[in-house]
């Protein structure tokens, strides 16, 4: 059985943000960067919905999880 790929745009779309690159790299540039200490997950711009989805993903290591990954990455730099 194949696993999904996903993407960043996809990922922006799950989470029901603009999911353009244009408007990615803005969301990452508003809110980057995260302090250290601070997961993906807990940053206070999420809703609870999008915060809960994060955490998920990684916590079951689903298809979504190495976007996620990136996305922590892109956040943290």
């Amino acid at each position: 059985m194949e696993t999904p790929v996903h993407s960043l745009p996809a990922l922006f779309k799950q989470l029901g943000l603009p999911d353009d690159a244009a408007s990615i790299n803005a969301f990452i540039s508003t809110h980057s960067p995260l302090p250290d200490a601070c997961k993906l997950s807990d940053a206070p711009f999420w809703t609870p919905a999008q915060a809960a989805l994060l955490r998920e993903e990684i916590l079951e290591d689903a298809d979504w999880a190495p976007v996620v990954d990136q996305l922590n990455v892109r956040l943290h730099g």
